[in-house]
């Protein structure tokens, strides 16, 4: 199974202790930020993911926590 850059992203920021949570409702996809990330997670966000163009911030923000799970 291929695993697309967007996840790959996701998988980093998430393992760099990344708070963000994803919020998808009718395929919309919102990223909610309550607690503050870790400086080396803050870093990789604004250097690999914010820079992105807002359909690719959208792919990566998909495989994030959603935060309606459980």
């Amino acid at each position: 199974m291929t695993t697309t850059k967007s996840k790959v992203l996701a998988e980093e920021y998430m393992r760099l202790g990344g708070k963000r949570l994803a919020k998808i409702d009718d395929n919309i996809t919102k990223v909610r930020k309550w607690e503050d990330d870790p400086p080396a997670a803050e870093q990789f966000w604004q250097e690999h993911i914010a820079v992105l163009d807002d359909k690719g911030r959208r792919d990566v923000e998909f495989y994030l926590p959603d935060i309606n799970a459980d």
